[in-house]
């Protein structure tokens, strides 16, 4: 048996392997996906070489073909074009072929024109990394069995080999649109998989980035972790890397007391932060005063509000028809419910006017004040007070 020139135990092999395998994650998110699909950031050329040349290595993956792949997949998402959707093709098939979808797509020459602008178009791609993407692979295989020996060096390349096709293929692409928790209701049925996510590099946080997709940055709240945004920003202190775009952060002037065309351009802006918020200050709330009205032992009502709780929240579109009829029965039921619901559905329009000038936006949201504090709902008196004082920039500044 062919031995390595690194000899480890058992438990040292394993950790070669993650690590290399966590370097490979690295190079996915930070590389192809918010550097290259998204334009989130900038890299320095030294350091988009070796991303590139690590991908090329342990993944034989093209950018021009991830990238356009997964474009489409944001121009389409969920729908029968999206190239990897569960709510299309069924989580089975994503989850464990994510990778024969991906590769499908690929193939796909009018996908890699329309979507594949701006990668790399240099010597090295047109001459090594594009056409013989298979020989990265095998060098890697070469230099883990030269490392490691014949049998330690073949898992580790292995593991290497379905680690990206199953995780970023599979995991994301698949989990990622089925289970999890929101941040932002979307037209998408995207979710966070975990808050803490280091394990695939930040891409866990997946309803965040649909939300931002320009963003460098994928966690929203402040118990959130995005390993992959730990280190850009240690790209970017040293001087290798150059954030373009975050998500908007509200800012807000108590001394506001009337919607102006500041306020429109800020409530735009923030159009999901504004939505979350009016979802846990408005929506719950009114369920939460509905619920102790209630009595105890009347399970056939607490069911039905707690369930109105949830779908209330939920983007309407994602509804199936069972839910509608649940939420369409808890509306008719209570007049509270119907009214917070309406008015969530008036302000959400407001945004959708998109041949609207700023002044009839302006008139649009003041209008969506004054009927809020009509209703004599306290928590929609207060949300529109809230909504006034949103800024462009906080009021010290």
């Amino acid at each position: 048996m062919l031995e390595g020139l690194i000899d480890l135990p058992w438990w040292g092999y394993l950790l070669i392997a993650l690590g290399l395998t966590h370097i490979t994650i690295v190079s996915v998110t930070i590389y192809l996906h918010r550097n290259q699909a998204h334009k989130a950031l900038e890299l320095r050329p030294a350091v988009s070489h070796f991303f590139r040349f690590w991908l090329w290595l342990t993944t034989g993956t093209i950018t021009r073909e991830w990238v356009a792949v997964h474009r489409k997949h944001h121009a389409n998402v969920e729908g029968p074009d999206d190239p990897h959707s569960p709510q299309q093709v069924g989580i089975k098939r994503v989850l464990w072929g994510g990778v024969l979808l991906y590769r499908r797509a690929a193939r796909n020459g009018a996908t890699l024109k329309k979507y594949g602008y701006g990668a790399p178009n240099d010597w090295l791609e047109r001459n090594i990394y594009t056409p013989m993407d298979y020989l990265g692979i095998c060098i890697m295989l070469a230099i883990d069995v030269v490392l490691f020996g014949a049998a330690a060096g073949t898992i580790i390349w292995v593991i290497q080999m379905v680690w990206i096709p199953f995780w970023a293929a599979g995991v994301i692409n698949g989990i990622g649109h089925w289970w999890g928790y929101r941040n932002y209701e979307l037209p998408d049925a995207s979710r966070n998989i975990v808050p803490w996510a280091v394990f695939i590099g930040g891409e866990e946080l997946h309803n965040n980035h649909h939300t931002y997709p320009s963003s460098a940055k994928f966690s929203s709240k402040w118990w959130e972790l995005d390993i992959g945004w730990v280190y850009v920003r240690l790209l970017q202190a040293l001087g290798l890397a150059n954030v373009r775009k975050v998500p908007p952060k509200p800012a807000f002037n108590p001394a506001k007391k009337a919607c102006d065309v500041e306020t429109v351009r800020a409530v735009v802006a923030n159009r999901f932060q504004v939505m979350a918020g009016f979802a846990r200050d408005v929506l719950q709330r009114v369920c939460r005063e509905e619920l102790r009205k209630t009595s105890p032992d009347d399970r056939e009502t607490w069911v039905l509000l707690k369930r109105a709780k949830r779908l209330m929240v939920r983007e309407a579109t994602l509804l199936d028809d069972s839910s509608r009829r649940w939420l369409s029965s808890a509306l008719q039921r209570y007049h509270s419910l119907q009214t917070v619901y309406t008015m969530k559905q008036r302000l959400q329009e407001i945004w959708q006017r998109s041949a609207a000038t700023q002044e009839l936006l302006q008139h649009a949201l003041e209008d969506w004040c004054r009927q809020a504090e009509a209703t004599g709902i306290q928590a929609l008196r207060d949300f529109s007070r809230k909504l006034k004082t949103y800024a462009l920039k906080p009021a010290s500044a």
